[in-house]
């Protein structure tokens, strides 16, 4: 085993620097072209996805419960975001409590545009303008 491990380090060797002092490259065009969505707004796709399943009963129970309409609360049923899909966001303390999908899944889906929120639309459909939008 070392006489293989010796045979493969004596070839690495001269090339690696070489790979290693090569200028680096922007991959933002790379990731246009390809129709790939920066990392923040991906997080806000698989957010906003799981909220529709969740909303559409295709997403496990106890995640359910996390996306409740503000329709749904007795005192806030006449409210102007009530009749406009929006879900109600608990209060938390903390920013660890913020970042919970509890709190960021309904974050995210109130900041959608209203025509992706109210139509009862199909899941590709909704994943199709969910990235034009994001994009």
């Amino acid at each position: 085993m070392y006489f293989s491990v010796y045979c493969v380090y004596k070839l690495i060797q001269p090339i690696a620097p070489a790979i290693l002092n090569k200028p680096s490259i922007c991959m933002t065009p790379i990731l246009c072209q390809l129709h790939w969505l920066p990392v923040r707004q991906r997080i806000t796709f698989k957010r906003a996805v799981l909220v529709y399943k969740c909303r559409y009963g295709m997403a496990p129970p106890y995640l359910s419960t996390y996306c409740e309409p503000t329709s749904s609360h007795g005192g806030r049923c006449h409210l102007r975001s009530a009749e406009s899909g929006q879900l109600t966001v608990p209060h938390t303390r903390t920013n660890y409590g913020d970042r919970s999908f509890a709190v960021h899944g309904p974050v995210v889906w109130n900041s959608l545009p209203a025509d992706l929120c109210l139509l009862n639309i199909s899941l590709p459909v909704f994943r199709k303008r969910l990235k034009m939008f994001l994009f």
